[in-house]
């Protein structure tokens, strides 16, 4: 028999306390002793459970922080469709303007740990949950339009770069830096991260990026590249250097704070969701590689087409339960929706949810800010700790049983997936010129824009505490973006070059 449904924490009146199986608790602050007749002391006893489940579970209440991206602000919301983009896709959440999905929402520092604090220099993490009718679908972004790396074996070790050194347990400028400058494919997404951006006002000012390139389709095969680009709609807001570190030290929470406040006030952040298109044939001859995303698709070859609005309107009831147990990754796409021959979205594809196995356990799909909204059925993935679905009763956990009959999805596995051909090799890409031209674009904008003192000052507070030898491959390898930036960044820290 199955057990009865029972709403937790929802009777009327005043809870009784109990036990962790419902057991009531006459007094909750007691323990069972045999108490010294001399007064002042006792001992506990072993059938004390009341006890026992207390002091058990204390130190059993800290699951593994994430190993990146563990600080982190988060709300419920929804998303609706505001245009038709029906000659795209039949996604079903994307299909018919005004439809309206529910959403969770998780926009994170990377670097630092789970106290650090918000307005530190480094990318956002900008993850969203939708709860469609056809299951999950998650989008793991970054407010940055770039990424660091290209080649994924190469992400352990961009992260640790960037944390702290193995021996002093403290951030170290020189080893961020050797690694940046033996890897120079990331010099646009330095640039991105030293800029203006570096430090947004809020995370209600920041851009949401898809970094990778996204199939989109239909149920016949026919599909397009896409990028995703979610626009905060009260604008994009930086934060000054000087007045970021002042509320590091002052107000360390500040961004997780505003959005909740915010929030609370009814002043719902949102954010308007934009494509950019690329037609399978252009993929072909277009002047960057598609799939690698430490490049763009400037928005003069393909300017951004509007989709939908995103609004996050609902604070956490219980940060741990709704934020710290969520888990996105960016293999969960409904159909309509595929991944491209981007390699590095490839292997996050599974490095997430291996992630999630880890830190939440082997059944996290089933904790409240995972569980879809439409029907599961996965008997094949069963048992494991924390199993609270039924676990398929008496199901066939085995594939092609006569005693249980399956429908069919209306989607093939993926949307007309590429055809290969060849061998297996050992790849790694290698710096090349093209990686510094779009870099170049972005220091001529940031002239346009009169930050590109902003940018100087950034590198020259961070790369100055450098030792002499990293500092000047350092500026050689900006020096490759434009001359009289690394001759103004070799001035600047009295360095020969």
């Amino acid at each position: 028999m199955a057990p009865p449904q029972i709403e937790n924490n929802k009777s009327p009146g005043d809870p009784v306390p109990t036990l962790a199986e419902g057991q009531p608790l006459r007094n909750p602050a007691a323990t069972l002793q045999i108490r010294s007749r001399f007064g002042g002391g006792g001992l506990g006893l072993l059938e004390d459970t009341a006890l026992i489940e207390t002091l058990a579970h204390f130190p059993r209440e800290r699951i593994p922080e994430r190993v990146v991206h563990a600080k982190a602000a988060g709300a419920y919301g929804e998303f609706e469709v505001t245009h038709d983009i029906s000659d795209l896709t039949d996604a079903d959440f994307l299909t018919g303007v005004g439809k309206k999905t529910p959403c969770l929402a998780r926009i994170s520092t990377v670097a630092g740990e789970k106290g650090a604090a918000d307005t530190v220099r480094d990318i956002r993490g900008w993850a969203l949950k939708l709860f469609t009718q056809e299951g999950n679908q998650d989008f793991v972004f970054n407010d940055l339009p770039v990424f660091f790396i290209r080649d994924p074996i190469k992400f352990p070790s961009l992260n640790r770069s960037h944390k702290r050194d193995p021996q002093t347990n403290i951030p170290n400028p020189n080893r961020f830096w050797d690694f940046h400058n033996h890897n120079q494919e990331g010099i646009h997404c330095l640039m991105q991260l030293f800029g203006a951006r570096g430090v947004p006002e809020s995370v209600r000012n920041i851009n949401g990026y898809g970094n990778h390139t996204y199939k989109i389709g239909k149920a016949d095969g026919s599909f397009k590249y896409i990028k995703f680009h979610f626009k905060p709609d009260a604008g994009v807001k930086n934060m000054p250097a000087a007045r970021a570190a002042k509320l590091a030290g002052s107000d360390p929470d500040y961004h997780t704070r505003d959005l909740f406040e915010a929030i609370e006030r009814g002043e719902f952040p949102a954010w308007t969701l934009n494509f950019q298109i690329m037609d399978p044939k252009e993929a072909e001859t277009y002047r960057w590689n598609i799939f690698d995303m430490t490049k763009i698709w400037p928005h003069s070859d393909y300017p951004l087409r509007p989709v939908g609005k995103l609004t996050l309107n609902q604070n956490p009831l219980n940060y741990f339960q709704d934020i710290e147990q969520a888990a996105f990754s960016p293999s969960n796409m409904v159909p309509g929706f595929a991944p491209s021959a981007d390699i590095m979205l490839q292997a996050r594809m599974f490095s997430y949810p291996d992630a999630a196995r880890y830190r939440l356990g082997p059944n996290y799909q089933q904790l409240p800010p995972n569980t879809p909204l439409s029907r599961v059925y996965a008997p094949y993935q069963r048992d494991g700790p924390g199993s609270v679905n039924g676990n398929y009763g008496s199901d066939p956990d085995y594939v092609r049983s006569q005693f249980k009959p399956l429908g069919k999805a209306r989607y093939q596995r993926d949307i007309a997936h590429d055809e290969w051909v060849g061998k297996a090799v050992e790849y790694s890409s290698e710096v090349e010129e093209a990686d510094f031209e779009q870099a170049r674009m972005l220091w001529e904008l940031m002239g346009k824009k009169k930050e590109q003192g902003i940018l100087i000052d950034n590198l020259v507070g961070h790369m100055g505490k450098c030792q002499a030898d990293i500092k000047k491959d350092a500026i050689r390898c900006f020096a490759r973006v434009d001359k009289s930036l690394g001759d103004e960044l070799a001035k600047r820290m009295e360095v020969t070059i």
